[in-house]
């Protein structure tokens, strides 16, 4: 399993990296969305989503980052409400025209079917 999210950029910036720092704050709650899918199976989501250190660039529209947020699990039924610091590594990607940020989160190989 491998998540991918876009953003529209509708702003201009001085610099990609205020760009970037720009749209992650102004779309958290999203962003929590998007980290949510990773955590699905655990019944946990993810809240207050912040970058974390500093935007890496590999090439002058390509890149990674790291996100912390915190891990929610919360269960009633079973009286459980727990929370946990947690971070993962997202590569981004510009698009050439500026319009548009493209998110990718780590790579999670799904269980296959056990044999019987």
């Amino acid at each position: 399993m491998q998540e991918t999210w876009f953003f529209k950029i509708n702003q201009k910036q001085s610099s990609l990296e205020t760009l970037i720092k720009d749209i992650l704050e102004k779309e958290r709650k999203e962003l929590g969305i998007f980290l949510s899918y990773y955590f699905k199976r655990e019944g946990a989501v993810t809240e207050n989503v912040a970058l974390k250190g500093e935007i890496n660039f590999i090439s002058e529209l390509k890149g990674f980052f790291t996100l912390d947020f915190d891990l929610v699990h919360f269960n009633a039924c079973l009286n459980i409400h727990d929370t946990n610091l947690d971070e993962i590594k997202v590569d981004f990607e510009l698009s050439e025209d500026m319009k548009e940020l493209k998110l990718t989160g780590p790579y999670f190989p799904e269980r296959g079917m056990d044999e019987i």
